[in-house]
This record gives C-alpha cells, sequence and structure tokens, in this order.
C-alpha cells in the first residue's frame, strides 16, 4: 500500500471534532505554486491603502510586560530617543530618552519613586518634574505599549492607538516577540499583505495554504479590504490544525491575522512595524513586534492559561523562526527598491 493510500485511509477514519488532522507527506516542489496569484501590484496597492489609514501618530514601542518600575526601558522611535518605565502606580511614563541637562542616556537612569533619576548629575525628571523634559503620549493596551510622536507622524494626533479586537485577557495568553531588519515598515506590511507565500517560504510552519479571497487592486471598501486564506498550522511531524483566517491593516505599520473559523477561532497575531530610524550605515532599521493573542473555547484551553508564563517562550520562539526568514523577505525588497 502506497503513503498516500495509507494516509487516505487514515483521514477517513479520523474522528471528525478533534482539531488535530492527520497531514501526509508531500515533495515541497510538487506544491501548486502561488506566484500567478500574488501580483506585485495587487499586494503594493494593499499596501498604499494600509498606508493612507490614520495612525493617530502612535507607535507600538514594546510588549507591556517589557515596560517595568524598577528600571527604565530605551529604545528609539522614528530616529527620536525614547525612555519609558512605570510609576508608582504601574501606569506607563514615556518621554525623550536624553537628560535635558547634558544629554545623558536617561535608559540608564535610575528609577525612584516613580522618577527617573540621571546617573550624571542627579536630574530628576518624570511628570511634573525635569525642567526641559515633558512626557510623552502613552497608551497601555495590556498587550502592548505605545507611544504617540507627533513631530514624526506628521498626522491630525488621535487621543488612542487603533487598536485591534482581541480576546478577552481573561480568557487568551499573549506573547510578544521583537525582531529588527534593515527595511522600513512598508516593507513588513508588504510581506504580511503575501499570503500566498506561506507554505512555500515556511514549510514547517504550515501546510495546504490557499488564498480564498483578495482584494481588488482600485475601488475597495474597507469592509472588502482583506485577504482570506484556509491553512493548516503545522504541530507535529505528520499532524496540523486546519483554520481559516483573514489578514487586515488597521491602520498603516499594523497587519492583524484572525482566525474566523476552526480551531482558536477569534485568536489574532498582530504584526506592529515600528520605525527605529537609520543605522550607522544610512540605511533604515525597522522593528517588528509581533503579538499574538491566542483563546479557545475548549474546556482544556484553561490549562494552557495556568501555563502561559511557560508558553510564552515557546511562543516567542516559533515567531522568531518565521519572522528570521520574513526578514529575509522584508529586507530584500528594501534593497531592491532602493538600488
Amino acid at each position: 500500500m502506497s503513503t498516500s493510500d495509507a494516509g487516505g485511509r487514515l483521514a477517513r477514519r479520523w474522528p471528525p471534532g478533534w482539531p488535530l488532522r492527520p497531514l501526509p507527506r508531500g515533495q515541497w516542489a510538487a506544491q501548486q505554486p502561488t506566484y500567478a496569484g500574488a501580483r506585485p501590484a495587487l499586494i503594493d496597492a494593499a499596501v498604499k491603502r494600509a498606508q493612507a489609514r490614520p495612525s493617530g501618530n502612535w507607535f507600538v514601542l514594546a510588549a507591556s510586560r517589557e515596560i517595568r518600575g524598577d528600571r527604565p526601558f530605551g529604545t528609539s522611535v522614528a530616529g527620536a530617543e525614547v525612555v519609558a518605565w512605570r510609576d508608582t502606580e504601574g501606569g506607563l511614563v514615556a518621554g525623550p530618552g536624553a537628560c535635558p541637562h547634558l544629554g545623558a542616556p536617561m535608559a540608564l537612569a535610575a528609577v525612584d519613586c516613580g522618577a527617573l533619576v540621571c546617573r550624571w548629575h542627579g536630574l530628576r525628571v518624570g511628570p511634573g518634574v525635569g525642567a526641559g523634559w515633558q512626557p510623552l503620549p502613552v497608551h497601555d493596551d495590556g498587550v502592548l505599549a505605545w507611544v504617540r510622536l507627533d513631530a514624526a507622524g506628521g498626522e491630525e494626533p488621535l487621543e488612542a492607538p487603533v487598536v485591534p479586537a482581541r480576546p478577552r485577557r481573561e480568557s487568551g495568553v499573549d506573547s510578544v516577540a521583537t525582531l529588527t531588519g534593515v527595511c522600513e515598515p512598508a516593507d513588513i506590511v508588504a510581506n504580511r499583505l503575501d499570503p500566498w507565500h506561506g507554505s512555500w517560504f515556511h514549510p514547517y510552519s504550515f501546510s495546504r495554504l490557499s488564498v480564498l479571497s483578495a482584494p481588488g487592486e482600485v475601488d475597495v471598501a474597507d469592509d472588502d479590504d482583506r485577504f482570506v486564506v484556509a491553512v493548516t498550522f503545522r504541530v507535529a511531524p505528520g499532524l496540523g490544525v486546519p483554520v481559516r483566517a483573514e489578514f487586515s491593516c488597521p491602520e498603516p505599520r499594523t497587519v492583524v491575522m484572525r482566525i474566523t473559523d476552526g480551531e482558536g477561532a477569534g485568536s489574532v497575531v498582530e504584526t506592529h512595524a515600528t520605525p527605529r530610524g537609520r543605522g550607522t550605515d544610512g540605511r533604515p532599521r525597522t522593528a517588528v513586534i509581533e503579538a499574538v493573542v491566542a483563546d479557545s473555547g475548549r474546556p482544556g484551553f484553561a490549562v494552557a492559561r495556568a501555563m502561559a508564563p511557560a508558553l510564552r517562550p515557546v511562543m516567542r520562539r516559533a515567531v522568531a523562526r518565521l519572522w528570521r526568514d520574513d526578514l529575509a523577505y522584508a529586507e530584500r525588497r528594501y534593497q531592491l527598491r532602493s538600488m
């Protein structure tokens, strides 16, 4: 009996209610090519529509849990040095990363009584203290920390960022991974708005991927501006979880993949592209900050919630593996465009 016949018999006898499904072995090169669907003009049009949506000048800074009350968190956003920490009540605070006195890095300051104390000369900065230092607008959605930079964004400010709908915090398990590449935010967005590459570029994670519908290039209504795919997530050799999912952009630097049918319906993967600025080589750097918020209606998912601290590193490693490949895609796109 051939392997394919055995796989077919197993699939027919498999219990229909199980989320895991058997995956027959297949050669990578024998997949149906997807280049005809992945038209460059279609992907570029989707990116341009995303760029036209308002962000209100909000940028994802980091995972919420990365920013603590016992030490500052320093990074750059759109070329601006930013420092963040938590006050005595646990609230998020962020502001310029340079001390207003002589420019010392406040990312190396000490946190004392909810304020930062510069290690060069002891200047204290924070809300209401520190001449020449003003806090920046911030937003903490419980998974991600955001900062508003009006000078960098150049748009009409919004009171809060455009945060996608997610599973309830008490029912979901979230994890955030961050990687940085030599590219621009549009290159990250373009990668995510090309679902056709999934099972070709990431055969270790995706199988049986088909794009069920894609938006056109012109005259696309917001409600129709989404890619719908059927895909099987590989979870073990020979086993996968089939789902239906959609990709959409609520704002210029965010792509949301939402499972709409199958195991984990309602779960989301948010890909946020935060420009960091230019490196010493003059080329742009962009951080991919990807939040996975998983949920399931199955009773056993309560065990996953209880094990969340142990699961998060596993989830981050899975995201990092995907994005090590996808950053090569995004960086190549930038390289070709900048030649």
